[in-house]
Formats: structure tokens, C-alpha cells, sequence
């Protein structure tokens, strides 16, 4: 991983567009730098040390009984505590990758956004989506679709339906309605949409993958249309879930609601970390670190980088701004490993994660959910 004393520049790597890795000076001098942050459609570099904070699920700090737990001896314990055993008694074993078929083709006539042909990453826009009339209107129908579709891959999710046909479903119906799915082809990702099961905190690759009763599932879904991106995920049940499961998913969309609720013209972008760290630590759950939200716009992801955690960023919004918030909790360690396909990122303990997002618009008088699904 990309060492936080490498210049700016030279601390960008890639996977799909790569969000600017900044770091932090005290007056004294160069001090502790941030732990690199990255829109979360793109890979970070691992945290390496724990936030001050009353909550003991953070990067870096795990309890005696986690650690136990992953030298061997204490799985079920572990595992029952973290919300992956099944309402039934069962286990559900840690996910392994499923065979994954040949990418969706896109018909000619599609607008096509710059990544689409090359599959080449993109490069973090650092400036603002600031958006005009036009721009504004454009917005609205691609958060109109993306909620559309996301809302359609809901009534997909049950017992014995794999990933894939989930991707086929989400990738027939954006075509179908004009549009570009967005993570296709994003700086190498094979696949039209993320479907992220129980431990995988994001960018989990649909394949052969089966969902089976008790689990939960992100969908993250994204369209190009006119081009402009509408960005927007929700976690799912699949059947009968555990109460502690359901809790879990519960607080990630409250937590994104609170978050929400604080948005406005002149509101600090820390406003929004903050609301959901402390919904998290009254409860219990971690807030991964390492994926955020971003601008959204022409751009995929462009500035800012939208921490949801507790953080002394400065920048605040504008009218016309759009972005998206996009709160990752786990039931345990928030540090993350990576899969060979350099994409699928999971809690390293195995710990269930849930996620929610919408893209918003800064209004003069508020704050619009472009995505809003009820």
C-alpha cells in the first residue's frame, strides 16, 4: 500500500478513478498524516492505527475476544457475536468467489461515458460538482433512474438467486431506459453493478455467487445518463435474517438519514462524518474508514472527499453542489483485506458490514435526495 509521506501525486493508485490521498500538517510541522481516503469505488490503502473515540470497534483496535477469535478456537463464538450465524442454528461459511461469466454488452446508440471503451482508470476530479439549471435537471433523472433500478433489484433478492443474475437484471433495465451502467468497465471492473454479501464491505464482483436465507446484500447501483452519474446503494435482507443482522442494517440506514438531515448551503462536509460516527459509537458499530463518499456529476467521483467519521476537513457546501454520502458500519473490525480480483474488499475478521447511499443536491433552502427510494 501506498505509503501517507509520498507526495500527493505519487500516493494515487489506482482502481478505477483514485480519490487524492491528502495529508495533514500541525503548526509544529509535519504531523501524523490522514489515513488515505478513497471514493468508495475505489481501493484504499489499509488502516494502520485507531481513531480516539468511546466506540472499541475502530481500524486498528480489535477486543481480546477478536483476537482470540482469529488465532483459531473461537469461530462459531466470534461469528454468532458478529451476526453470521443464520436464524436456523446454521453457519454461514465466509464467502469464496464464484465463476464469473462474460461482462453485458452495451448497444451502440448508448452514450458512453470517457472509461467505457478504454476500461482505463480515471483520474479523481479534485474540483467540486457545482451544477447549473441544465445541469440540475439532467441530475434528477439520472438519480430517478438509478433509485428506479436499485428498487427493481430489491424484488430480485431471495433465497437461490445468484449475483450474476442480479448484474443481468440491473445491466438489461439501465440499457433498456437509455442509460450507461456506470461501474462497467470503471478502470478494469468487469461488471455492471456491486453486490456486496455479509462481510464484504463493497465492490463485490457478481458472479456464480449464491444468496442463501439469512443473508444480507448491498446493491450499489449507478447510470450514465445524458451524461451525468446518479449513484445510489441499499442493503437488502434475503429471507430470514437475525435479529442482530437486521439491527446492524437498521442503524447504517439511520445513520445516513441523520447525516442527511444536516446537510445544507454553508453546512461544514465534517458535519456529516460526525453524525454518523456518533449514531455508530451509541450503538455499538464501527465505521470503516476507508471508503467515502464523493462528488458526483459529469465526474464519476470528484471532490470532495466525503469522510463518515468524525474529522476536522474543511470545505462547505453550495448551492447547486452534488454528492453522495454512502455510511459503511460493521458489526466488529472495520479494517479491510482485499480478494485477487483487486476489487472485492471484506472485513478481515469476517464481520457482517452494512451500506446505504444516496446522491444529493445542496439546494438554497436545503437539501434534495436525488435517489430517494421511499
Amino acid at each position: 500500500m501506498h505509503s501517507t509521506q509520498q507526495s500527493a501525486f505519487q500516493r494515487c493508485a489506482s482502481l478505477g478513478s483514485c480519490a487524492l490521498l491528502r495529508q495533514k500538517h500541525s503548526s509544529a510541522g509535519r504531523a501524523a498524516a490522514l489515513a488515505p481516503q478513497r471514493s468508495s469505488f475505489v481501493r484504499a490503502a489499509p488502516q494502520l492505527s485507531a481513531g480516539t473515540s468511546a466506540s472499541r470497534h475502530y481500524a486498528g483496535r480489535r477486543t481480546l475476544f477478536e483476537i482470540l477469535a482469529a488465532k483459531g478456537g473461537f469461530g462459531e463464538m466470534l461469528a454468532k457475536r458478529q451476526g453470521s450465524m443464520k436464524t436456523n442454528g446454521n453457519m454461514r461459511s465466509r464467502l469464496v468467489k464464484g465463476k464469473l461469466t462474460p461482462p453485458m454488452l452495451v448497444p451502440s446508440e448508448i452514450g458512453l461515458p470517457p472509461y467505457a471503451l478504454t476500461k482505463a482508470p480515471m483520474p479523481f476530479s479534485d474540483f467540486p460538482e457545482i451544477q447549473d439549471a441544465e445541469g440540475i435537471v439532467k441530475m434528477r433523472a439520472a438519480g430517478i433512474l438509478a433509485k428506479e433500478v436499485l428498487a427493481y433489484a430489491g424484488t430480485l433478492v431471495k433465497p437461490g438467486i445468484t449475483t450474476n443474475d442480479i448484474d443481468v437484471a440491473v445491466h438489461d433495465m439501465i440499457i433498456k431506459n437509455g442509460a450507461y451502467p456506470s461501474p462497467l468497465n470503471y478502470g478494469g471492473f468487469p461488471k455492471s453493478v456491486c453486490t456486496s454479501l455479509n462481510e464484504c464491505i463493497c465492490h463485490g464482483i457478481p458472479d456464480t455467487t449464491v444468496l442463501e436465507d439469512g443473508d444480507i446484500i448491498n446493491i450499489d447501483v449507478t447510470v450514465f445518463l445524458n451524461g451525468h452519474h446518479g449513484d445510489t446503494s441499499r442493503t437488502f435482507l434475503v429471507g430470514n435474517v437475525s435479529e442482530e443482522a437486521k439491527r446492524l442494517v437498521q442503524i447504517t440506514k439511520e445513520a445516513l438519514d441523520r447525516s442527511i438531515a444536516v446537510c445544507g448551503p454553508g453546512v461544514p462536509f465534517k458535519s456529516i462524518g460526525k453524525a454518523i460516527h456518533d449514531h455508530a459509537d451509541k450503538h455499538k458499530m464501527g465505521v470503516v474508514r476507508s471508503f467515502v463518499g464523493h462528488g458526483v456529476g459529469k465526474v464519476f467521483h470528484a471532490g470532495p472527499a466525503v469522510l463518515h467519521y468524525r474529522n476536522s476537513e474543511k470545505g462547505k457546501m453550495e448551492v447547486g453542489q452534488t454528492f453522495t454520502i454512502e455510511p459503511m458500519l460493521s458489526l466488529g473490525s472495520t479494517r479491510e483485506r482485499y480478494w485477487s480480483d483487486n476489487w472485492t474488499a471484506v472485513t478481515e475478521d469476517g464481520s457482517w458490514t452494512a451500506q446505504f447511499e444516496h446522491t444529493l443536491l445542496i439546494t438554497p433552502t436545503g437539501v434534495d435526495i436525488l435517489t430517494a427510494y421511499e
